[in-house]
């Protein structure tokens, strides 16, 4: 299985042969040196640890500065896990070219934060009349019974802070690969903001 960390650039447009118009997230992806290769006798499970995106050595904390000297490899921002036996090495870089166009992908990251939100923006309800004399619009009506059971039941839908979760988008495709700029184009949008720091997968 390939995975590999990226940054979110936003979103562009590509046209196939036949003219139709695809529209594509534009992401940064890697190079990610692996820092840490994990193994069952070891760690308890297999798991290869990638970097991504450079920081100044005088930015970290003294565990991580030792953890990157011991791995004889520059700082790296960001840390992510790729689970899973491999043959790489501590010190080998994961790139793009792991990738090929039309390959099944699944991307997670931080959503955009949305804030407090209501039940009709957040959870998509109907809402009640907008007129008549009707004085129900956005509120989520009945939560519950009364006597019984007397509480509200966990997991009921009600007003919050929406986004700003990690979140997965499934069974993207990827469209495009550039190993010389470091580019992974995939069909549709992915989440988060522009800048935000992703993590790509096969499925």
């Amino acid at each position: 299985m390939a995975a590999i960390l990226g940054k979110k650039l936003g979103m562009s447009q590509i046209f196939t042969e036949n003219g139709s118009r695809v529209p594509v997230t534009v992401i940064e992806a890697g190079p990610c040196p692996v820092t840490q290769v994990k193994t069952e006798e070891k760690d308890g499970y297999n798991a290869l640890q990638i970097g991504f995106g450079a920081i100044k050595e005088r930015k970290l904390n003294k565990p991580l500065a030792g953890h990157f000297k011991k791995a004889g490899v520059e700082a790296r921002r960001h840390l992510a896990e790729i689970r899973g036996a491999s043959d790489a090495q501590v010190g080998d870089e994961v790139t793009v070219e792991s990738f090929e166009v039309g390959q099944k992908v699944k991307v997670s990251g931080i959503s955009k934060g949305k804030g407090f939100a209501g039940v009709i923006k957040r959870h998509g309800f109907a809402g009640g009349p907008a007129s008549h004399g009707s004085h129900f619009h956005r509120a989520p009506g009945s939560i519950g019974a009364s006597a019984y059971p007397a509480r509200v039941f966990k997991g009921m839908r009600l007003p919050g802070q929406m986004g700003n979760r990690r979140t997965t988008e499934l069974g993207l495709t990827v469209v495009a690969t550039d190993p010389e700029n470091n580019l992974l184009l995939v069909k549709g949008s992915v989440p988060g903001s522009s800048n935000s720091i992703i993590f790509i997968q096969t499925t």
